[in-house]
Formats: structure tokens, C-alpha cells, sequence
């Protein structure tokens, strides 16, 4: 409370020009894949802890590598949630919204998917997530016209992506 009051007091007496931004990044600079990875990464950590579960019981070790998957899992969990908020609160504006007006929907169902996936090991879950992320990834695209494709991740859990067709 006193450095406030001091930092007050300096600013009153040779006040700063105050900076403002309208957006968290740098503009323009946004981007679905990070979420997309997020969810492979999900999925992916649901495959390795179903691999634990048929072991009858867990090692020291492998109760150390659950703990360590689940925590992955949850904090990818959050950054898709921050990811898509950070595109759907910055970059979608009204023009966005009228040519596409389910983003906001499609948007709550990103954040109760995520929500859902983390609090459960559950692969459809995660699958149900990718495909709402995909969606989201595909209308962003549509707003930059930029075309996109689905492909297969060239990684595990090999699931299928939207992406950006940069060559078009």
C-alpha cells in the first residue's frame, strides 16, 4: 500500500505518458496449433495412462509416471483453454462474427470439453475436444482466406488436424 502511495505521489509530480494495448500479443500474431497440440498431447498422455491401468498394480515408478502424465494432461488441458481464449477475445471481432455467429457457442464447448477431458481419462473425451479444437482451427483459417486441409500428425496419437494450406 506505501509503494502505491509513493508511486502515486511520483506520478503526480511528473505524471508518465500512459501506454495502452488492445490485445495480449503482439497483433496479428495468432495462431490455433498451439491448442491442437495441446489436445494431441492430451490424448496422447489418456494412451499412455490406459497403458498403466493393465498393470493389477503400480510400482513406485509407475505411480510416479501416472502422477506425471495426469499433470501433463492437465496443464495442456489449461492452455488449450487460454489458447482459444486468448484467439476467440482478441482476434474474433464482429465482422468474424458475422460471417461465422457459432463461434461463440463452439467456443463454450471448447472451454466444457477441455474442462471434461481434464477431470477425466477418458480417450473420447479428448477425441470429442480435437474435433471441436479442428473446427475452431478451420473457421479461423476461413476468416484470415487462408484454405486449410486435414491431415494425420506424422506423430502419436496420429490423429487428424486441421491445417493451414500456406502454399494456395
Amino acid at each position: 500500500m506505501m509503494m502505491y502511495k509513493i508511486l502515486a505521489l511520483l506520478d503526480s509530480k511528473n505524471p508518465f505518458e500512459q501506454a495502452s494495448a488492445h490485445c495480449d500479443i503482439p497483433c496479428k500474431i495468432y495462431d490455433p496449433i498451439s491448442a491442437q497440440l495441446a489436445v494431441l498431447t492430451m490424448i496422447r498422455m489418456v494412451d499412455l495412462l490406459t497403458e498403466l491401468k493393465t498393470n493389477d498394480s503400480l510400482s513406485f515408478e509407475q505411480q510416479a509416471t501416472f502422477n506425471r502424465l495426469v499433470g501433463e494432461k492437465e496443464a495442456h488441458g489449461k492452455q488449450i483453454k487460454a489458447d482459444i481464449s486468448v484467439i476467440w477475445g482478441d482476434y474474433i471481432k464482429q465482422p468474424q462474427l458475422d460471417n461465422h455467429p457459432e463461434l461463440h457457442q463452439l467456443t463454450h464447448e471448447i472451454m466444457l470439453a477441455a474442462s471434461f477431458a481434464k477431470q477425466h481419462i477418458d480417450r473420447a473425451a479428448t477425441l470429442t475436444l480435437l474435433d471441436k479444437v479442428n473446427q475452431f482451427a478451420e473457421i479461423f483459417w476461413q476468416t484470415k482466406g487462408v484454405a486449410t486441409y486435414r491431415a494425420v500428425s506424422p506423430y502419436p496419437p496420429a490423429e487428424i488436424l486441421v491445417y493451414p494450406d500456406l502454399k494456395a
